[in-house]
């Protein structure tokens, strides 16, 4: 397993490139449809794949968290992606993928990994609606390989969320709006329902006008569509985008690329952009600033969003 995974670490120049690198695994043959699905996770998030340890039960867990298992001394939660999904085997999964997710480590039970892949995230697509519902918004994107094998890309901040049972209200309830702020407007782009949630709550929080896209390249064509429309009625793009917040991991066109594009636009002069997303690493930020970005915040913490948000706005003011 761990020679699957030894290169991980090099690879770390996909920045701006709209490149993305996924794990394949399987969960195992659905006994309803006969078939054996096939899932993919960007390797950022992949820390070690490993043989299924002894899992430690635990009370009052969520129905897919099998349980904890200690490594390297410290516990981490298991969840088993097959029962989460509503794929229904008679196998019991023998493999763990130990991922690293916005600051936090869990174990995902799968039934096998198969390869790492290299592809272009514009072969990645908004997945179907029909197979949307019948996975219960799990997916964010899709692709078809070469061999007429489907892919599909699980949202794992909506897995994670459901599987930790966090009262997060007081956090939003102590957030409060600042004049100076209110009449800007911040586009964000993320391809989580989770996050676009997240993120909607904290800017309203705040009482800043927001607008969304559900992945880079919608993000990109209206932007595009809002400097022409500033170039009709004379206006800078500024005027109508104060600030652009952005997700890395997104089907069709990642945040990195959409960050070159905006960086490399003259009409977008003055916008900044916050990337925020769960892939938290320093290399990842690294990456992030090599194609322009202006700042960087982890997912998934109102506070620190509201934070950054607030002092990029306020940078704005000053120039």
């Amino acid at each position: 397993m761990s020679d699957l995974l030894k290169k991980i670490d090099a690879r770390t120049k996909l920045a701006g490139t709209n490149k993305l690198e996924i794990l394949l695994f399987t969960l195992g043959i659905d006994n309803r449809t006969h078939r054996r699905e096939n899932f993919g996770i960007n390797v950022f998030k992949v820390r070690e794949v490993m043989r299924t340890p002894e899992i430690t039960q635990a009370p009052e867990m969520p129905a897919a968290v099998e349980g904890m298992v200690s490594l390297r001394g410290h516990l981490i939660p298991v969840i088993d992606l097959a029962k989460y999904v509503g794929v229904q085997t008679e196998t019991k999964p023998e493999i763990m993928i130990v991922s690293e997710y916005n600051g936090h480590t869990q174990g995902f039970l799968v039934e096998a990994v198969d390869t790492i892949l290299r592809l272009d995230w514009s072969q990645m697509r908004v997945p179907p609606e029909m197979l949307s519902n019948n996975m219960r918004g799990l997916v964010t994107a899709v692709t078809e390989l070469d061999s007429n094998k489907l892919v599909m890309m699980l949202d794992v901040e909506k897995v994670l969320a459901e599987t930790n049972d966090i009262d997060d209200s007081q956090e939003f309830r102590a957030i409060e709006p600042q004049a100076d702020l209110m009449g800007m407007k911040v586009f964000f782009a993320d391809d989580s329902v989770v996050a676009r949630k997240q993120i909607e709550r904290t800017l309203d929080a705040m009482k800043i006008s927001h607008q969304y896209a559900i992945n880079g390249k919608r993000a990109w064509d209206e932007l595009q569509r809002i400097a022409t429309y500033a170039d009709t009625i004379g206006k800078p793009v500024r005027e109508l985008v104060t600030m652009i917040l952005t997700d890395v991991e997104m089907p069709e066109m990642d945040g990195y690329m959409l960050t070159k594009n905006v960086k490399s636009d003259p009409r977008f002069a003055g916008i900044p952009v916050l990337m925020h997303s769960s892939l938290s690493g320093h290399s990842n930020q690294k990456l992030g600033q090599s194609v322009g970005v202006d700042a960087y915040v982890a997912k998934f913490e109102p506070h620190k969003l509201t934070e950054a948000v607030t002092n990029m706005l306020r940078s704005t003011l000053q120039k």
